[in-house]
């Protein structure tokens, strides 16, 4: 990559915000210059391209090594559900397949047909996959690497593309040796099996890889946190956020980083609703703003897995009936989201005086500018604040009736 843009990418992951320093010097600016109606324009672009920009994740490797299940799973499905990948103990994926996001169509999971088939021989499959297309790419293996995913892993380094190696079904294994009585360490087998695949790689040619251990019928166990961590760290700013919105609930860990991400957005929310007015009467402002309001829980809810579908999805996963889930929600935001709906919240209430160092313990960009909007943003702040926290607070309750624990890391163990 060219300095600028490595620049940039600096710029953007020490920032709190999604915005490189460039702009955030830009917003002070035109705001000292034309007040918040100038910089309305760059807002409205930043939340456009976070509402917008695309996230293609490649799943591949050879046939039957369990790419559609994992698929599945990160879009919390089973096989048989509308809308799942196809997988089996045959070849599923013939073609290339591309599967959206239920909440976020902007995220796609393309399930690539296995190399070194007959219909698809590796010299081939590098040349009509078009892997320039893709952010990154997940290499699957049900039980050794074989020389196929090292061209592939080759092909990619020199697109500057990063991968990651993944060698799944490891519950498989683990039971088989239970099945047959052997008595076994299961950090220790884990780590054997690790050890033996990074091996493997290193002989054919791949300097110094990271193997991660997973399995897609339970992503809590085993790896797939470090896998998660890793694919965060690799990804540029805007890209990292959609990826982990993106997540299955499966931890209350992945709960509070989705919260994290959608904290960044209420100041921007909050600023259009500036440009309405600054009107100090609580019943004015709040209807000024009722439209970004609506449209911001709206986003909070559909990306925190709270809608009917969500819900759903994850109580077939987890094997609960859906109303176990519903029961533990305690929030009337769940429904059609009205003015009497926001205003018996009662959030807003002490909006007009909030302080400047309550806003600045959030780290609000350009704090000393924005905190002049006025009424219509300290409202708005206030008001998309406290329904964040009271939806995330309901998330991590339908995660815990779901999943029955608290733990973010059951069964993982370090690489090494």
């Amino acid at each position: 990559m060219g300095s600028a843009s490595s620049r940039e990418q600096m710029d953007q992951n020490s920032n709190p915000s999604f915005f490189t320093q460039q702009e955030l010097n830009k917003l002070k600016s035109d705001f000292e210059t034309g007040g918040v109606e100038k910089i309305k324009a760059l807002i409205q672009k930043k939340i456009n391209e976070l509402d917008n920009t695309e996230l293609n994740i490649a799943v591949t490797g050879e046939a039957g090594t369990g790419k559609s299940t994992f698929i599945n799973a990160m879009r919390e499905l089973k096989r048989g559900d509308v809308g799942a990948a196809l997988s089996g103990t045959t070849e599923s994926t013939m073609k290339l397949s591309g599967y959206k996001h239920p909440n976020l169509p902007n995220v796609s999971f393309w399930d690539l047909p296995g190399i070194g088939t007959t219909k698809f021989p590796a010299n081939k499959y590098l040349r009509e996959m078009n892997l320039k297309r893709y952010d990154f790419f997940i290499i699957t293996s049900g039980c050794r690497f074989t020389e196929n995913d090292v061209k592939l892993a080759k092909e990619m380094k020199r697109l500057k593309k990063n991968f990651y190696f993944v060698r799944s079904k490891i519950d498989n294994d683990l039971d088989s040796m239970r099945k047959e009585g052997i008595k076994f360490n299961e950090e220790e087998e884990l780590r054997k099996i690790r050890n033996d695949c990074v091996s493997k790689l290193e002989k054919a040619g791949i300097p110094s890889p990271t193997v991660f251990l997973i399995s897609s019928f339970d992503l809590n166990l085993y790896d797939f946190n470090l896998l998660k961590k890793a694919l965060e760290d690799d990804l540029p700013n805007i890209k990292k956020s959609i990826f982990i919105l993106a997540l299955p609930n499966l931890n209350l860990e992945i709960v509070e980083k989705k919260k994290k991400e959608l904290k960044k957005r209420v100041w921007m929310f909050a600023t259009l609703s500036g440009v309405l007015g600054a009107v100090p009467v609580p019943g004015v402002s709040l209807a000024c703003d009722m439209a970004i309001l609506i449209g911001g829980i709206i986003n909070f809810r559909k990306c925190l897995s709270l809608d009917d579908a969500s819900l759903q999805r994850l109580a077939n996963m987890a094997g609960k009936p859906v109303e176990d889930l519903k029961a533990v929600v305690k929030t009337p935001l769940l429904g059609e989201i009205t003015p009497d709906v926001i205003n018996r919240l009662q959030w807003g209430a002490a909006a007009v005086i909030i302080s400047a160092l309550e806003l600045a313990l959030d780290i609000i960009p350009v704090i000393g500018s924005i905190f002049g909007a006025g009424s219509s943003f300290l409202m708005t702040y206030k008001l998309l604040s406290g329904a964040l926290d009271d939806l995330t607070e309901n998330a991590q309750r339908v995660v815990k009736a779901a999943l029955g624990t608290d733990e973010n890391d059951r069964h993982q163990t370090p690489i090494q």
